[in-house]
């Protein structure tokens, strides 16, 4: 989606460094990796300390991710520094807002509740992986919950009031969880988290 503060689209988060000369490896966030990671572009920077713009000189695929180099970033050190930088690149015209794409700091302090009202606790951080993202929660007494960013399982986002609903699966949440509601019916699995569109801190650019 969108930036609100200008029109730039974030297209990828840098996940840690590469080697000793300053690669960068960086979880896309964008349909058209080839195109935002071309050399030459200008990527802006946010998260972090570092430079605030990068000049891509290079990038390859490397899995699913990128290995990007630029002029900004030298050595390892530097690298390493810009772990979780979030990358934002002014919006083209085959950019698509997704209305299920949301930045981390739309979701953390969210609270988390059942369908039925039940509070489970409050998102506090959204954790990034190779398989998609998940939701840091503050259960209170039951301490620390993840649950997959999925819309089979956060069906409901409602920043502008204040909260996610919740449909866990049997077995999301630790037994320990004491939750006020009947018990429900049989459902179907739900797969592991995939990097879908109802992904946490990256919007297709």
């Amino acid at each position: 989606m969108a930036d609100p503060s200008g029109d730039l689209r974030i297209v990828g988060r840098v996940v840690k460094a590469h080697g000793l000369r300053g690669e960068l490896v960086v979880e896309p966030s964008t349909d058209n990796a080839e195109e935002r990671f071309a050399p030459g572009v200008v990527l802006q920077v946010s998260g972090g300390p570092g430079p605030r713009t990068l000049t891509i000189t290079a990038s390859r695929r490397h899995g699913e991710r990128l290995l990007v180099t630029v002029d900004e970033v030298a050595d390892r050190d530097t690298a390493e520094a810009m772990h979780r930088a979030v990358l934002q690149a002014e919006a083209a015209d085959t950019d698509i807002d997704d209305p299920d794409e949301f930045h981390d700091h739309q979701l953390e302090g969210l609270r988390a509740e059942l369908g039925d009202g039940t509070v489970i606790g409050t998102v506090t951080a959204v954790q990034h992986g190779a398989g998609g993202e998940l939701l840091v929660l503050d259960g209170g007494a039951a301490g620390e919950l993840l649950v997959p960013f999925v819309t089979a399982i956060v069906p409901t986002v409602d920043v502008a009031g204040g909260r996610v609903v919740l449909d866990p699966p049997d077995g999301l949440f630790d037994p320990a969880l004491s939750l006020s509601r009947p018990a429900p019916p049989p459902r179907a699995a739900v797969p592991p988290a995939r990097r879908v569109s109802r992904r946490a801190r990256w919007s297709a650019g």
